[in-house]
């Protein structure tokens, strides 16, 4: 099965499920779905930084400071949040993420998702699926900083942090 052929729940602007459809349709169609965004640190604070490859459905090519993706259908967001972090980053026996927040992203005319926010910590060595990530490496918040100006980043992502920084700054 093809991650176009996978299965979603559709959700609402409250987050209740209205219905399923494959992952392709709801792309193409802009169907609203469920997403978490985990970002991983390692035992020095830098975060999980990697490049897309450019085969992804969404944002191709593009950097990115979380791991994640889509919430399958009848799946939980923390349950969603493990399983991405461990399959992107390559690894096993990951602590379960840290919920943080969940916001309603509006993508325009690619349509919305509701994105759960996690963090996690990881200090095993990671080794990302060669056919979700290009590059990565572990990077310190300063080098981020610098790097957002300069690098295209995945918007999605971009704006989960953004509301990270607010959350941190509120809270």
């Amino acid at each position: 099965m093809s991650s176009a052929d996978e299965i979603l729940d559709i959700v609402d602007e409250n987050d209740v499920v209205v219905g399923r459809s494959p992952r392709g349709r709801a792309y193409a169609e802009g169907l609203r779905h469920r997403c978490v965004f985990v970002r991983a640190r390692d035992a020095e604070g830098r975060t999980f930084v990697h490049r897309r490859t450019a085969e992804k459905l969404v944002f191709p090519s593009l950097y990115d400071m979380f791991v994640g993706g889509v919430v399958g259908a009848g799946e939980a967001y923390d349950d969603a949040a493990l399983r991405e972090a461990e399959e992107e980053l390559g690894v096993s026996g990951l602590p379960r993420p840290e919920f943080l927040f969940k916001f309603l992203y509006d993508g325009g005319a690619a349509g919305s998702w509701w994105s759960a926010v996690y963090e996690v910590r990881c200090d095993l060595p990671v080794r990302p699926q060669v056919e979700e990530v290009a590059w990565h490496a572990f990077l310190p918040e300063e080098e981020i900083e610098r790097r957002l100006s300069v690098w295209e980043w995945v918007p999605d992502g971009l704006a989960a942090y953004e509301r990270l920084r607010e959350h941190r700054t509120a809270g």
